[in-house]
């Protein structure tokens, strides 16, 4: 799952960037209301957590920008404002929820993975192949019921090959899916180390990762299983 934080206080972007990192979550941070309006224009997420009051152009404006243009992706709005009316021209416009600051961390989380999950709603919420089960929203592991311990950036691989399993994944293909525009990779070999980790992991499963040269990576079901 990819979210996309808007947040000019740069303590607070920090700590929600890290707090979904670690449970899994791929994450983009904009600091500015016409930053992350481009970034909207160009990209795409599965939820916004979004503040208010915004340097340049506030998250109301946003929100009306998005839904203007069609973009249903659910958006948690952050205030710090008291005043009633702020809120539910929020939710007028298309909010799908909200918090006032100051609040805590594992609510954020709560009402994300809620918000996930209605979004989900029609569609699988699980990617399941051979005995492996991925449960997209708790970002939980499993082969025949049993957890997995996989790391955040392994559990965000085996996503990507198991949305195309059975069809090759390009490495080029996989690196725009794992990294955003300007972050780090890691070196050109990033992506075999983290396969070269989830393959390992995986050798007990009915599933394995082939390299296939000069082309990519494919997920299929093991001869012997």
């Amino acid at each position: 799952m990819h979210i996309l934080i808007v947040e000019d206080d740069p303590v607070l972007a920090d700590v929600l960037e890290r707090s979904f990192l670690q449970v899994g979550y791929k994450v983009e941070v904009e600091r500015s209301g016409f930053d992350a309006d481009a970034w909207l224009q160009s990209r795409q997420c599965d939820l916004v957590i979004l503040d208010l009051g915004l340097p340049g152009l506030e998250g109301l404006e946003i929100l009306h920008r998005m839904r203007c243009r069609g973009n249903k992706t659910p958006v948690l709005l952050l205030t710090a404002r008291d005043d009633l009316s702020d809120r539910v021209r929020g939710l007028d416009l298309g909010a799908d929820d909200y918090l006032t600051k100051p609040f805590e961390i594992p609510e954020l989380e709560a009402r994300v993975r809620a918000l996930i999950r209605r979004s989900q709603s029609g569609k699988t919420a699980r990617l399941d192949f051979g005995g492996l089960c991925f449960d997209t929203v708790r970002r939980r592991v499993t082969f025949n019921d049993i957890v997995l311990n996989l790391s955040a950036r392994e559990i965000n691989v085996l996503e990507v090959l198991l949305s195309s399993a059975n069809m090759i994944v390009s490495r080029k293909d996989m690196e725009d899916r794992l990294f955003g525009l300007g972050e780090e990779t890691g070196g050109s070999n990033a992506i075999d180390v983290y396969v070269h980790r989830l393959r390992k992991k995986l050798e007990t499963t009915d599933v394995s990762i082939r390299s296939i040269r000069g082309l990519g990576y494919l997920m299929e079901m093991r001869d012997d299983a």
